[in-house]
C-alpha cells in the first residue's frame, strides 16, 4: 500500500487540526486542463498562469498543463522540447501516428511548465465519431451549428485519449487530472465512462447558466432556489452545454470551485455542492524598498495628469494636484460588472461635491472593450495639443536660461524686457490661443460603433455627465484594453493601476474578482462587493476592510437605490480624506497582499488533490479529520493606531488632497512599523483549510441591483 507521510496541519490561533497524507509527488503525475493554457480569454488563463511557479516547484517535472494549440501563441509563448517523462513521451508519439498534431513545450511563464497542446482542427474529421462516443457515454447530443461545443469534444476526446495512453505507460505511478470549466469538462466525462485509472478533480469559476441569468437581468441571487434549470437553459438555446457542465461536475472525484459565493451557485444551478472552495491568488512581488509602490504611484500617477491635460485641454480650470483618479476595468458586461450603479453614484458624487464646493475634481476612466472604429480625432487633437504647447515651452526655456545665465555672468540682474521679447510674448499668446475649444472635452476616446445604443454612454446622457466646467465629476471611457504602444494613453493596465487613487469594481456577478485583488496587491484602495468572491474572502479575514482600502458595497442585502446611496458615501469619504490619511491607507491596502499570495493560497489546491487522491484511490491514500476545518476567529484586527479608519477621521465637509491638518499626538501615535508587524504576525495561516460547511442554512432574501 503506498502511502506518504502524516502531514499534521494547524492554524494559528489554536484552530482544529486537519491530518492528511503528504504526497509522494515522485510517485504521481498531475495534469491541469483548461482551453486557456497558453490561450488567454479570461481569468482562467490568470489563475494557471499565476499559480504555475508554485505547483512547478512543488511538483516539478511531474506536472504537465493540456491545452489547445494555436499556432500565433505556439510561436510567441511555447519553447518546444522533447517530453523526458517516458509515459508522455509515448502518448505523444502515438498519438501522433495515428492521425493527430500533439505538440509538447515548456510554456514561457514563470516556472515553465510543460505544456501539452492538442490540433482541433487537425483532428476535426473524428467529430462525427466522437459525438457518438459522447452520447453513449452520458446521452448528450451537441448541435452541429454550435461550433464552440463542438470544438470542446473535439478537444476533451483528445485529452480523455492522451490520458488514456499515459495511464497504460505510468509504471505504477498515479494521474490526477485537474479540469477546469466545461470547456474541459468532455474530456473528464469521457475519462470516466472509460474507466481511467486517474483522480479527477473539477473546478467551475463561473457557472454557466449563472453568467448568462445574471446578463439577462434577472433577479438571481433572490431566486436562485427558484429557477427551472433545465427551462432556463433551453430558452437560451445552451442546454446541451449546461449538460456538459452539469455531468462533468457529477463525474468529478472532487468539485471545487473559487469562493463562497459560488459555491451557493453551484449549489442551485449545478445540484452539487462543492468540497473545497480553492480562492484565486496572485504572485506578489515585495520591493526591497519598503515604500517602492508609493514611489511607482507618483510617477504614473504623474504620466496619466500628462493624459488628462491633453484631453482637457481649453477646461483644465482645476488643480490637477486635487485631482483623483477613479477607473473601472475589465469586459464590457454592463450590469454583471457593476457599471451600473458606478454611473449612478458619480451624478450623485458630483452633487455632492458640488453643494459642499469641493475644491477635489474625479476624473473616472471607464476600460471596458468595445466596437470601435478609430480613436476619436478630438482626443488625438488634445494629445498633439499638449506636446506642441509643451515643446514651445521647452523652447522658449531653452532661450530665456541662456539670457539668464549671460545676465548673471556680466554680475546683472536681468531686465524682464530684455528677457522676454515681442516675438516671445507672440509665441506665448499664440499658444494660449491655440489651446481654446468650443466644445466640450469627449467623454469617450474613441469613435464608438453602437454609439446611439452604447449602455454606458446612454446613462452619461441620460445623467448629463458631460465634462461640463462646473462638473467636479469628469468621466473618460477608454473602449480598448491600455497598451504601452497606444498613442494615445501610452501605458501598460499595471502601470495605470498603479498612477490611480481607488479601482470601483461594485459588480453583481463576479465568482471572484482579480481586478481588485490586483489593486491590492499593488498597494491601490478598491470597491468590490459582497457577491463578488473578494468581496466574500476580505471580509472573512479583515475585521475593518475600509481601513486597509477595501470597501465592500452590500449588493445582497440592500435596495439598488440603498446600494447606489452606499457607493456614493464611498466615494464622498475617499474625496474626502487628506493626502496623508490616503497614503496611510495604500500602506496598509499593500500589505494585505499577502493574503493573496499564491504561497498561502496554493494550500487550498494542496487539500482539494489528497482529497480527490483519498476518493479515487482509498486503498493507497489516507485523509482522516480529527475535527472539521474552520476559518472563523481568525483575521486581520481592526488598526489600532489613529486614524483608525481614514473615514474615521475626516472633518465634515471636503478638504483638499494636500492639505494635512492632524495633530501631532496623531502623528505620535501612528506608528507605520509597529502596524505593519502585528499584520504580518495576523497573516491567517494557509494550513488552515476550508472545506464547504454542511448543512448551513442559506440566505435567499437578496434584493436585486
Amino acid at each position: 500500500m503506498l502511502r506518504g507521510r502524516s502531514l499534521s496541519v494547524t492554524s494559528l490561533g489554536g484552530l482544529p487540526q486537519w491530518e492528511v497524507e503528504e504526497l509522494p509527488v515522485d510517485d504521481l503525475l498531475l495534469f491541469e486542463v483548461s482551453w486557456e493554457v497558453t490561450n488567454k480569454v479570461g481569468g482562467i488563463c490568470t489563475v494557471i498562469q499565476t499559480k504555475a511557479k508554485i505547483t512547478a516547484n512543488e511538483w516539478g517535472d511531474n506536472y504537465f498543463l493540456i491545452g489547445p494549440y494555436f499556432e500565433h501563441n505556439m510561436k510567441t509563448q511555447v519553447e518546444q522540447c522533447e517530453p523526458t517523462n517516458d509515459a508522455v513521451r509515448r502518448a505523444v508519439d502515438t498519438m501522433n501516428k495515428h492521425g493527430c498534431q500533439v505538440h509538447f513545450g515548456r510554456w514561457l511563464i514563470e516556472g515553465s511548465p510543460y505544456v501539452v497542446l492538442f490540433d482541433i482542427g487537425y483532428s476535426a474529421w473524428n467529430l462525427d465519431r466522437w459525438k457518438g462516443d459522447f452520447w453513449e457515454a452520458c446521452s448528450v447530443g451537441i448541435p452541429y451549428d454550435d461550433r464552440e461545443a463542438n470544438d470542446m469534444l473535439i478537444f476533451g476526446s483528445l485529452t480523455a485519449w492522451f490520458l488514456k495512453e499515459v495511464t497504460d505507460h505510468a509504471a505504477g505511478k498515479h494521474v490526477i487530472a485537474h479540469f477546469h470549466e466545461w470547456q474541459a469538462g468532455t474530456g473528464l466525462i469521457l475519462s470516466r465512462a472509460r474507466k481511467l485509472p486517474i483522480a479527477t478533480m473539477f473546478t467551475t469559476h463561473a457557472t454557466l447558466l449563472g453568467r448568462y441569468l445574471c446578463a439577462a437581468n434577472i433577479d438571481f441571487y433572490n431566486q436562485l432556489d427558484k429557477f427551472n434549470i433545465d427551462k432556463e437553459a433551453g430558452e437560451r438555446q445552451i442546454y446541451h452545454r449546461y449538460c456538459m457542465e452539469r455531468a462533468a461536475v457529477h463525474c468529478a472525484h472532487a468539485f471545487t470551485t473559487v469562493s463562497e459565493i459560488t459555491a451557493i451557485e453551484a449549489e442551485h444551478m449545478l445540484k452539487r455542492k462543492p468540497d473545497v472552495i480553492t480562492p484565486n491568488g496572485l504572485n506578489v512581488k515585495k520591493f526591497s524598498a519598503v515604500h517602492e509602490f508609493q514611489n511607482l504611484h507618483a510617477m504614473n500617477k504623474a504620466r496619466i495628469q500628462d493624459f488628462v491635460r491633453g484631453h482637457f485641454y481649453g477646461h483644465l480650470d482645476f488643480d490637477l494636484e486635487k485631482t483623483l483618479f477613479f477607473f473601472i476595468a475589465g469586459r464590457y458586461e454592463f450590469s454583471n460588472k457593476g457599471a451600473d450603479i458606478f454611473l449612478e453614484s458619480l451624478s450623485r458624487l458630483n452633487f455632492l461635491l458640488r453643494m459642499h464646493k469641493s475644491d477635489v475634481t474625479v476624473v473616472v476612466f471607464f476600460i471596458m472593450p468595445a466596437k470601435t472604429n478609430n480613436f476619436n480625432v478630438e482626443t488625438l487633437k488634445g494629445q498633439a495639443v499638449r506636446k506642441q504647447l509643451w515643446d514651445t515651452v521647452h523652447c522658449m526655456k531653452e532661450k530665456f536660461g541662456k539670457k539668464l545665465y549671460n545676465s548673471l555672468l556680466r554680475g546683472e540682474i536681468p531686465d524682464m524686457a530684455n528677457i522676454l521679447d515681442r516675438d516671445d510674448l507672440t509665441i506665448m499668446k499664440r499658444a494660449i490661443f491655440s489651446t481654446q475649444r468650443q466644445s466640450l472635452p469627449p467623454v469617450t476616446t474613441h469613435n464608438m460603433i453602437e454609439d446611439s445604443t452604447d449602455p454606458i454612454l446612454s446613462t452619461i446622457r441620460r445623467i448629463g455627465l458631460f465634462n461640463n466646467r462646473p462638473d467636479r465629476v469628469k468621466v473618460i471611457l477608454h473602449p480598448e484594453f491600455l497598451s504601452s504602444t497606444s498613442p494615445l494613453l501610452p501605458m501598460d493596465y499595471e502601470e495605470f493601476v498603479r498612477g490611480c487613487h481607488l479601482g470601483v469594481f461594485p459588480s453583481y456577478y463576479e465568482p471572484w474578482g482579480y481586478t481588485p485583488a490586483e489593486c491590492t496587491v499593488m498597494g491601490i484602495p478598491s470597491v468590490t462587493t459582497n457577491l463578488s468572491g473578494f468581496g466574500c474572502f476580505m471580509q472573512e479575514h479583515v475585521a475593518d476592510p475600509t481601513a486597509y482600502g477595501i470597501y465592500i458595497v452590500d449588493r445582497r442585502f440592500r435596495s439598488p437605490d440603498d446600494s447606489c446611496n452606499q457607493l456614493t458615501q464611498f466615494l464622498y469619504g475617499f474625496c474626502k480624506q487628506s493626502r496623508r490619511q490616503r497614503i496611510i491607507q495604500r500602506n496598509r491596502t499593500e500589505r494585505l497582499s499577502d493574503l493573496l499570495d499564491w504561497r498561502y493560497l496554493g494550500r487550498y489546491y494542496q487539500h482539494a488533490r489528497h482529497l480527490t487522491l483519498s476518493r479515487a484511490f482509498p486503498d493507497k491514500f489516507h485523509m482522516q479529520p480529527t475535527s472539521p476545518p474552520t476559518t472563523e476567529g481568525f483575521m486581520y484586527p481592526r488598526p489600532s493606531s489613529v486614524p483608525p479608519s481614514p473615514l474615521g477621521s475626516q472633518a465634515s465637509s471636503p478638504q483638499s488632497s494636500d492639505v494635512e491638518d492632524e495633530d501631532e499626538d496623531e502623528d505620535e501615535r501612528y506608528n507605520e512599523e509597529e502596524e505593519a508587524e502585528r499584520d504580518r504576525l495576523n497573516i491567517k495561516s494557509p494550513l488552515s483549510l476550508r472545506q464547504v460547511p454542511r448543512g448551513k442554512k442559506k440566505l435567499h432574501g437578496e434584493y436585486k441591483n
